[in-house]
């Protein structure tokens, strides 16, 4: 695995690759890597020749008083895990090479609209145009031919995938499982930040999708505010968890449904603690368990 820090060299180690017709697959993380990050690699690894996993964590898509300082970093682990899984390249670019001596100086930069209107759109405000901003760099200098994304961060899939769709990448954007502890709660960085008391208290998260399913499913409850109302009461029962959203949206548009449809997306975030904590379902008339 080689290790490359700035662009010009990663350009031109990926350009021999280029030339060749090899499919270059991408894996953009913020690092701190865990076995979801592991799956979205073992699927480029499937699909593509070479692999190209970049660690940068993003100030653009953190807003005021959120966790830009604190954010978990082990370079050692996420090195050994990229070894681990096959990883061709692993890019630790810092801020300056991607943003230059000060990011106030970026003055051109990629917005959304309509899709990061609602769920963590409506709560963190700007979050997606620092997302999109830096995707879309990332695409340009990596020029991949396919690019991975968790689908646990289910807005921000759907927001990648129209702007890559808009902006003509000819990039193929590929969804990966949420992948969750044995417990049910799905796999995130920010995990690291919950004490005992608090990962026990986590469970309520996927608890409560599960609870939704299971209205939707066995008690053929169809009105969502029905089962937002329902599912309000339920996180009530965990005394460490606050609401941020309960949402119901459309899979494609993320707009909000009055009635579930056979595709809509179940989408919550929890604060346990400090930590936030997000997670969803894709319910679809053939499943009905999260697990």
């Amino acid at each position: 695995m080689k290790i490359i820090n700035n662009i010009k060299e990663l350009r031109q180690k990926l350009i021999k690759y280029k030339v060749n017709n090899q499919k270059i697959g991408f894996v953009p993380t913020m690092g701190y890597l865990h076995k979801g990050h592991a799956s979205l690699i073992t699927l480029a690894k499937n699909d593509d020749n070479i692999v190209v996993v970049s660690i940068f964590v993003n100030p653009l898509q953190f807003g005021k008083n959120e966790d830009l300082d604190k954010y978990p970093k082990d370079l050692a682990m996420d090195s050994k895990l990229c070894e681990q899984y096959g990883v061709d390249i692993l890019f630790i670019p810092d801020a300056n090479e991607i943003l230059g001596n000060n990011s106030n100086t970026i003055l051109t930069s990629v917005n959304i609209s309509t899709l990061d209107q609602n769920l963590c759109g409506a709560m963190r405000i700007g979050h997606f145009n620092g997302v999109c901003t830096i995707v879309s760099k990332l695409f340009n200098i990596v020029m991949p031919d396919r690019a991975y994304f968790g689908k646990k961060d289910i807005q921000q899939l759907r927001i990648i995938e129209k702007m890559t769709n808009d902006l003509n990448y000819p990039i193929d954007i590929i969804g990966g499982e949420i992948i969750r502890d044995v417990d049910g709660l799905a796999l995130s960085s920010r995990n690291s930040y919950l004490n005992h008391t608090e990962r026990t208290a986590a469970t309520i998260v996927p608890n409560t999708l599960q609870y939704i399913i299971t209205l939707i499913t066995k008690d053929k409850i169809m009105q969502t505010m029905e089962l937002i109302t329902m599912a309000n009461h339920f996180i009530k029962t965990e005394p460490l968890a606050k609401i941020d959203y309960i949402e119901i949206v459309d899979n494609t548009n993320l707009q909000h449904l009055e009635t579930i449809t056979n595709n809509a997306i179940i989408a919550i975030a929890i604060h346990i603690g400090q930590t936030r904590l997000i997670d969803n379902f894709i319910y679809t008339s053939c499943y009905s368990s999260i697990k």
